[in-house]
C-alpha cells in the first residue's frame, strides 16, 4: 500500500510525520479504530498513544460522538449557512476559554493561527511578530521560521518555498528564556504586533513552562502595548476544561484552538477579548472567510466531546492519574538510561537525557538513537508511540490502567535488552 500511495502522493503522504522517518520505518496503514486502539490494513492490533496527536480526548469513535456526526449526516454535510451549532459551540468556549469574549471558527489550526496574527496587526497597527524555537504554529509562511545567529535577530525560513521577505518580519526568541524576549523588545518593542506561544510547547515534545515564563511575556507584551497569543491548539480543553490560560491563570489577549473542539474532525477557532474580535469582517475590516468553516458535523462532535467532559466531573482528574501512572512507570522501567519525563495531565514526553528538558536546545541534545529502538520494539509488540523522540504522547479517557500495565511491561522488556546489548 505505501509503494502505491507513493505513486500518487508527495512521499506517500498527506502530512510528513506519518511517513515514519524520524523512526527509519515505513508507516502503518489503518483500518479501524476504536477506544485506545487501532487496527492496521493487516489485523494488527496497537494501543494507540497519538489519538489523532492529541485530537481523541475521549478515544476512538466514541459511540455518543459518533450517534451525533450519524444524526447530523442525516440533516445535511455541509451548508455555507448560519447554523444553530455555530452559536453553541460559540458558547461553550466563551463560557470555558476565560480569555475568550467572541470567536471565529476555522478548519484548522494552521489557519486559525494565521487569521490571529493577521487580527493583532490589525490592531496594533503593527508588523513584527515574535515566535519561539520549537513551537510550532502550522505551516503558514511567516511562521515557518528557525532563529538566526545571534541572540537579537530576525528569523530564516525553515522550508524551501518561504522566502526572507515574508519572514523578515518575525523574530525568535527561546523557549522559557525570558531575556531572550525582553532582548527583542528593547530593540524592537514599539513595533512588535504580538507575542506567539504555545503555553505548553507540544510540538518539540512537551516542554513546560518554567515558573515565571508566561507570566513574564504577558508583563511585557502589557507594557509594551503588543497583543499575546496563546496558541492552544493542543491544550486547550486538554490540560484543563479552561485550557492551559486557565490552568497556569495567564490570560492572552488572542487563543486559538483546534483538535479537541472537534471531536475528531478538522477544525480551528480563533477567539479573544470583543475589542479584538470586532475588528473581523463583516463587522470589521480585518477579512477572513471558509466555507466549511463551523461545519456541522464537525461542530455536532466537538459540542458532544465538551458536554461529555462538562458533565464528568472527575474527568480531568481521572486522566491525570493514568498519566502520573504512566509516568512513574516509564521513569521505573528505563531510570538506569537517564530518561526525564516531561508531563502535564494527559499529555507527556521522555527524552533520553541526563538533564532537565526545558529548552529547544536541551530537547535537540537529548538521544534520538535510543527512541528509534524503543518506537522498534514497542511497535513490534503491539504499542504505537509517536514516530517522532519531538512528538507528545496523548492518553484518552478510553485508555485503561491495563493499556498502561501492558505498555510499561515492554518498557521493561525493553529496558533488560538494551542492557544486555540486543537491540
Amino acid at each position: 500500500m505505501f509503494e502505491i500511495a507513493k505513486k500518487y502522493m508527495p512521499g506517500g503522504v498527506n502530512s510528513p510525520v506519518r511517513a515514519f522517518k524520524s523512526v527509519e520505518m515505513e508507516p502503518i496503514f489503518v483500518k479501524s479504530a476504536k477506544k485506545s486502539k487501532l487496527i492496521d490494513i493487516n489485523n494488527k492490533e496497537y494501543i494507540d498513544y497519538i489519538q489523532s496527536w492529541g485530537a481523541l480526548i475521549l478515544g476512538h469513535a466514541h459511540e455518543e460522538v459518533v450517534e451525533e456526526i450519524k444524526k447530523q449526516a442525516e440533516l445535511g454535510t455541509s451548508y455555507g449557512l448560519c447554523h444553530e451549532l455555530e452559536v453553541e459551540m460559540a458558547r461553550l468556549i466563551v463560557k470555558h476559554i476565560p480569555s475568550v469574549e467572541m470567536v471565529r471558527m476555522v478548519n484548522s489550526g494552521t489557519e486559525a493561527v494565521m487569521s490571529a496574527i493577521r487580527l493583532a496587526r490589525a490592531y496594533t497597527n503593527r508588523e513584527l511578530i515574535v515566535k519561539f524555537e520549537g513551537c510550532y504554529h502550522g505551516h503558514s509562511d511567516g511562521l515557518l521560521v528557525k532563529a538566526g545567529s545571534g541572540a537579537l535577530t530576525f528569523g530564516t525560513p525553515s522550508s524551501k518555498g518561504v522566502t526572507e521577505k515574508i519572514v523578515s518580519n518575525t523574530l525568535v526568541a527561546r523557549y522559557n528564556d525570558i531575556e531572550s524576549v525582553k532582548e527583542l523588545f528593547d530593540k524592537y518593542g514599539e513595533n512588535i504586533a504580538c507575542v506567539i506561544v504555545e503555553p505548553v510547547a507540544g510540538n518539540m515534545g512537551v516542554v513546560l513552562p518554567k515558573q515565571g515564563f508566561l507570566e513574564g511575556l504577558r508583563e511585557i507584551t502589557k507594557e509594551y502595548g503588543s497583543l499575546l497569543i496563546f496558541d492552544e491548539v493542543i491544550t486547550g480543553f486538554r490540560v484543563s476544561i479552561n485550557g492551559a490560560q486557565g490552568y497556569y491563570n495567564v490570560l492572552p489577549d488572542i487563543t486559538t484552538l483546534g483538535k479537541i473542539i472537534g471531536g475528531g474532525l478538522p477544525v480551528g477557532a480563533y477567539g479573544g477579548r470583543r475589542e479584538i474580535m470586532e475588528l473581523v469582517s463583516p463587522q470589521g475590516p480585518v477579512y477572513q472567510a471558509g466555507t466549511l468553516s463551523g461545519n456541522p458535523l464537525t461542530l455536532a462532535a466537538g459540542i458532544k466531546t465538551i458536554k461529555i467532559i462538562e458533565n464528568d466531573p472527575g474527568f480531568y482528574s481521572k486522566l491525570d492519574e493514568l498519566g502520573k501512572y504512566f509516568e512513574e512507570g516509564i521513569v521505573s522501567a528505563l531510570g538506569d538510561f537517564y530518561v526525564k519525563v516531561n508531563r502535564i495531565k494527559s499529555m507527556l514526553s521522555f527524552f533520553f537525557s541526563k538533564q532537565e528538558v526545558n529548552s529547544y536546545e536541551k530537547v535537540m541534545n537529548s538521544d534520538v538513537e535510543n527512541y528509534k529502538k524503543l518506537f522498534k520494539y514497542l511497535f513490534e509488540n503491539g504499542i504505537l508511540l509517536p514516530p517522532s523522540p519531538f512528538e507528545s504522547l496523548f492518553i484518552s479517557s478510553s485508555h485503561s490502567k491495563e493499556d498502561i500495565e501492558k505498555t510499561v511491561y515492554y518498557f521493561e522488556k525493553f529496558s533488560k535488552k538494551l542492557k544486555e546489548g540486543k537491540l
